[in-house]
């Protein structure tokens, strides 16, 4: 059987499809007309990645209509086969956006009543993130196109292909067509963790997409920095309550969870919060590793574990405290990991913050078009560069703080105190200047803390910190006086005030 690649860009040409394809095609489709899920699941893990480095290495599949007689309308997977070992073209990629809303059009106005395998929902909703991040990424590389193909990206942008509100109104369909939020408020995720998503009688598609829909919106608004509205997003998953969460059953997509809301959190300088998600992704990771050794996923599952090593080595950097809520292995393999690395951001190098962010941090994507006529730029660093200043600004922020912290520890014990004045001789600074560093400290050790519910944006203010001090006026000698006080973390995170009495200075 012959059939014509169409396409512009070398793939053109008729070429014989192999008698083992055409026959993997047949029963792949049949078995998804008999809903026989473990079929369906070895021939899409197992057997199309067989034939595809057979027959297919550096070349896309047979197009759909070239095997009609065998297989349904599908277009997903030869488009993702495409992205993975082909270089897509522009018309590949309003092509593959066309077909998304085709299928995702018809999921969403049909009667489905199909059951697929988990693991290929996730991948369909993946996958059009990852085509999505592709696309931004290509349209920035506006000083590499031709006035012929600026204009012919100008076109997709007219009729809106891979526009990023449109891929949020997608997925956000897809969430409320599946009913998913309902479901999770009612039982908390129970059944559907119980049951694994098929349910008796009834199709797994809407619902378990709309189920990942929730973790791509997260990711989405996260790749534009908009690290509240992502974590609004997932609600109502529970990252801190993970006892029915569905999603560790499908690796990628607790990854993904997890990576993307722990830099969320991250961002917004909630470290207890955003290292208790890396600690329970990574002591994750640890354990299932072994088992998809040879998955064809497995080097990006350890890329991202060591990207989260690399996040929460920041965390504990900006918060050391955050330490107590690590599970005891993963303390170890991070400092196995990244001990220099930790030693130099506690002294203050700003180059190691910049290395490890750069190397860990998201894709990020600008969601408006890049001026098209001023062809000698990139803007793809544009996203990038914002989120990178905005965090480091507020490292460069608390530069000076931790040695004013080990000052004030040679005080703690019950409760210490040093005159202000005095303080600040032996640091070398100006008083007013070390009220203004005390002060930021201060702020700085108050952060938001996750404490119930559904909402991961709520939290409590409370004091991340192993030390607590404030400025008081000693009533006998008139002197400003810094107090202060070691604390003792309860639980995760929360601090009180202990110990009775006042030690005064050399006491």
């Amino acid at each position: 059987m012959a059939f014509r690649g169409g396409y512009d860009d070398g793939y053109e040409g008729f070429v014989q499809v192999p008698d083992i394809v055409k026959q993997w095609a047949h029963y792949f489709y049949r078995h998804i007309r008999e809903r026989n899920i473990p079929e369906i699941q070895s021939m899409y893990e197992i057997s199309f990645m067989k034939l595809s480095d057979r027959y297919y290495k550096a070349a896309p599949w047979p197009e759909v209509q070239h095997i009609q007689e065998v297989v349904d309308q599908d277009h997903e997977m030869y488009f993702r086969h495409l992205y993975a070992r082909c270089q897509p073209t522009l018309r590949d990629r309003c092509d593959s956006w066309d077909n998304y809303l085709d299928l995702f059009g018809l999921l969403l106005t049909s009667n489905v009543n199909m059951q697929l395998p988990n693991i290929w929902l996730w991948d369909m909703v993946d996958e059009f993130l990852y085509q999505f991040q592709s696309f931004c990424q290509y349209r920035g590389k506006v000083q590499s196109m031709s006035p012929e193909e600026i204009e012919n990206v100008k076109k997709c942008e007219a009729k809106k292909v891979w526009n990023t509100v449109e891929v949020l109104n997608i997925l956000q369909a897809l969430v409320d067509k599946s009913g998913i939020v309902a479901e999770l408020e009612g039982d908390g995720g129970v059944r559907l963790s119980e049951l694994q998503g098929y349910y008796p009688q009834s199709s797994n598609v809407l619902r378990m997409l709309g189920y990942f829909s929730l973790v791509g919106l997260l990711r989405v608004h996260c790749l534009v920095g908009d690290y509240i509205t992502g974590l609004k997003a997932i609600y109502p998953l529970n990252l801190h309550e993970r006892t029915h969460l569905f999603s560790p059953s499908i690796p990628g997509a607790h990854i993904t969870l997890f990576y993307y809301g722990g830099f969320a959190y991250l961002m917004q300088r909630r470290y207890l919060d955003a290292a208790r998600c890396f600690n329970a992704v990574l002591l994750y990771i640890y354990r299932v590793k072994a088992a998809h050794r040879s998955s064809p996923t497995f080097e990006q599952m350890l890329k991202k574990n060591e990207q989260m090593y690399a996040l929460l080595a920041i965390c504990l950097a900006l918060c050391p405290v955050a330490a107590k809520s690590l599970d005891e292995n993963v303390l170890m393999q991070l400092r196995e990991r990244q001990s220099d690395n930790m030693a130099a951001m506690s002294r203050g190098d700003i180059d190691v913050y910049d290395t490890l962010f750069r190397d860990a941090c998201p894709k990020f994507v600008t969601s408006t078009p890049p001026a098209y006529d001023q062809a000698t730029t990139n803007t793809n660093q544009l996203a990038f560069r914002a989120q990178l200043n905005s965090f480091l600004q507020e490292v460069r922020s608390g530069q000076t703080l931790p040695q004013l912290k080990q000052y004030l520890l040679l005080y703690e014990g019950g409760v210490g105190s040093i005159a202000l004045s005095r303080l600040a001789g032996l640091m070398d600074v100006e008083e007013g200047a070390l009220r203004q560093q005390l002060l930021c400290l201060k702020n700085k050790q108050r952060q938001l803390k996750w404490e119930g519910g559904r909402d991961m944006t709520a939290g409590t203010w409370t004091v991340a910190s192993d030390l607590e001090f404030h400025i008081d006026v000693d009533p006998q000698t008139g002197r400003e006086m810094v107090l202060v006080s070691d604390t003792q973390q309860v639980g995760e995170g929360r601090a009180f005030s202990v110990g009775e009495g006042v030690k005064t200075e050399g006491g």
